[in-house]
């Protein structure tokens, strides 16, 4: 293979990767002085790389020395058109000579010289007169299709590649039982990807791929319908979640390339790459919950050493040569278990760097009807994909992000996890789901104006009255099966209250800098209706602050009771002695025998403290939310440990808080 390289010419080259991949190029094809056909095929030469910075991948037409024999002299086109269309028709009456002959030229034998000694031009030859035959090639030429579908095409001379490139058009436009194959056969090439840092590999696979998706766009041009095809191929071919992020890396380009000059799959596209990026995501976080902060923030901060795609998959390739673990070594195995885990922090980090990157010139005018769109198409993939995807944990920053972009988006956001946490038809983890991604979202959004806060927290108020109204009269107690999008709703006002406090104060003295009064002794006015709509909730038969999450609630107590807002800690000592199995549902006969169990089960009768939008900790991407997050900010003169409330029992089951459970929300933040 030989380079012609200049180093003006590389960077124009890399250059244009770092351009939109959703703008669609300008033609700059005569449409009047050539036939279609012709245009598009000369798509594949027109689109590869420039004259300066060019890749050659030899010369197959000259006669080669193969040991001590010269190739043969290629045939002529018209004797392979009537040799063709002669095998063929005997094929179909059953004798199939020639046409297995034909079928080992594209299939050639490595252990024959005859059958590799064959010249490209003449191969060429064969794919023209195939191209000719089209029509005849039906379903009892599958064997020959197929053989020629897999020979190697892209890396032969640019005559060859448009030649093979009309026969895939003209295939597929005279055959529609292969549409399929051809369309499978050129997504297979999304997932070879880069292998070497050296630059002539790199610029030899960005030649082949340039020339893979000009053939899928021709293909695509004489057959609108296929798309339907594509889509599910694109969807089949998807890589495992275990998969190598080299290989998904490479996959999810592609289909960003696909979706430039195939805009009708854009929305399609956009929300498989959701879909498998949120299962990766699960994956992902059900593997860290298992380590310990030590081996998380080792993953997390060799993941943060890889700058580039290209650095990450050179590093991917380094590690592959070690994968190989001695099932005995127990190390080893724990050593492989956290590289598999750092991987999938990887390809995590990079495919959400990639979507950010798609998604933001959308929003460089976020009032503008492309940015509102696009902001439907995404708040689509989160009340179909993201939302019912328990424990989703990084995939969410995408909505986190763009609906900061300005305050009509936030007001869409916050409108649609309202509609999704209160409407009656919804299921009730669903509504609960779409109530703690609401109160994430407040909390933690750092252009959530204070205008928008308060009428989050008076419309939550507003609809636990209504709840609390509605199930009181007949209520034996906390149950959290039973009043479960209640108690969803409570938590998320008191994570509200946690963070925002400070908007829920119509104090004019109250100034942003909490260290010039330090509330000794101030009493604060707040927003009217907001003591009335905790306290009716708080002491209500549903008796909401047992069934909330411990670390939130104690939160909620120190700050409420140091702002002299509301002192819950009597409660919290009664509620210690309330057993919460006497009230629930799924209630069955306890046996003093079970007592030691009791602190596993109860667990099941209290709510989860999942909040979405928790810190973001992947390290390349992180770039993109930092700007737009709260952080969590301590009260000046509020202590950490009260000597009276660090002791607070979180349920009847005797145990104490963990001091590390109530500051877990500063504990996050602070990594």
């Amino acid at each position: 293979m030989v380079l012609m390289t200049d180093s003006l010419a590389i960077s124009e080259v890399v250059t244009t990767l770092k351009k939109s991949i959703l703008r669609r190029a300008t033609s700059t094809i005569p449409k009047k002085t050539r036939s279609a056909d012709e245009a598009e095929l000369d798509d594949i030469s027109s689109s590869t790389l420039s004259k300066k910075a060019k890749v050659t991948f030899g010369t197959y037409d000259k006669h080669e020395v193969m040991g001590e024999k010269l190739q043969r002299k290629a045939k002529n086109l018209e004797v392979v058109r009537r040799e063709v269309k002669r095998a063929i028709n005997n094929h179909l009456k059953g004798d199939s000579e020639g046409y297995d002959i034909i079928r080992a030229i594209f299939s050639p034998n490595k252990k024959d010289d005859e059958s590799n000694n064959i010249p490209s031009i003449e191969i060429k030859n064969y794919l023209l007169a195939l191209t000719s035959s089209a029509s005849l090639l039906g379903n009892s030429c599958s064997g020959l299709i197929k053989s020629v579908l897999a020979t190697e095409w892209v890396t032969r001379d640019e005559l060859f590649v448009k030649t093979y490139v009309f026969f895939l058009g003209s295939l597929a436009s005279a055959q529609g039982t292969f549409v399929g194959f051809v369309l499978e056969m050129l997504v297979s090439y999304f997932l070879r990807g880069r292998k070497s840092p050296i630059l002539y590999t790199y610029l030899f696979n960005l030649t082949y791929l340039i020339q893979v998706h000009a053939a899928l766009k021709y293909v695509l041009s004489l057959i609108p319908s296929a798309s339907s095809v594509l889509l599910s191929i694109c969807a089949k071919k998807f890589p495992p979640i275990d998969e190598k992020p080299k290989f998904h890396i490479n996959y999810v380009e592609n289909l960003l390339r696909l979706v430039n000059y195939s805009p009708e799959l854009k929305l399609d596209i956009l929300a498989l790459i959701t879909d498998r990026l949120v299962k990766i995501d699960v994956h992902m976080q059900v593997d860290l919950d298992d380590l310990d902060d030590e081996e998380t923030s080792m993953i997390v901060h060799q993941s943060s050493l890889k700058k580039s795609l290209t650095e990450s998959d050179n590093e991917i390739d380094s590690d592959s040569e070690t994968d190989s673990v001695d099932s005995d070594d127990e190390s080893n195995l724990d050593s492989k278990r956290i590289r598999e885990i750092g991987q999938n922090v990887e390809k995590m980090d990079l495919i959400l760097e990639m979507l950010f990157s798609v998604y933001n010139p959308y929003f460089s005018d976020p009032n503008s009807v492309e940015a509102i769109s696009m902001f439907e198409t995404l708040l689509a993939h989160f009340a179909n994909i993201i939302l019912p995807t328990y424990r989703s944990r990084h995939t969410q920053f995408l909505l986190f992000h763009f609906a900061q972009r300005s305050e009509h988006l936030v007001d869409q956001f916050a409108g649609t996890c309202v509609q999704l946490a209160f409407h009656p038809g919804q299921p009730d983890v669903l509504k609960q789901a779409a109530a703690a991604y609401l109160a994430s979202f407040v909390a933690r959004g750092a252009h959530v104006k204070p205008q928008i806060v308060q009428t989050i927290f008076e419309l939550i108020g507003s609809n636990l009255d209504t709840i609390r109204a509605d199930n009181e009269p007949l209520c034996r107690g906390p149950d959290l099966k039973r009043y479960g999008v209640f108690y969803a709703l409570t938590q998320a006002l008191l994570y509200i209250f946690c963070f925002r406090w400070r908007d829920l104060i119509l104090s004019s003295e109250i100034l942003e800098d909490d260290e010039s009064l330090a509330f000794c002794g101030q009493d604060l006015i707040w927003i009217p209706g907001i003591k009335e709509i905790l306290s009716r909730t708080i002491y209500s038969k549903l008796n909401p602050l047992k069934i909330c999450s411990s670390p939130i609630v104690t939160e909620f107590a120190k700050i409420a009771h140091y702002l002299k807002f509301m002192y819950v800690y009597p409660l919290l000592e009664t509620n210690k002695r309330l057993r919460l199995d006497q009230f629930s549902t799924n209630n069955k006969s306890i046996t003093p025998g079970e007592t030691s169990d009791t602190r596993f089960k109860n667990r099941w009768y209290q709510l989860d403290s999942y909040f979405p939008f928790d810190p973001y900790q992947l390290p390349v991407s992180k770039r993109w939310v930092e700007a737009d997050y709260v952080k969590w900010k301590g009260i000046p003169g509020l202590k950490e440990e009260h000597d009276n409330d660090d002791d607070v029992e979180s349920s009847d089951d005797g145990e104490d808080f963990d001091t590390d459970d109530i500051n877990e929300i500063v504990t996050e933040d602070s990594r």
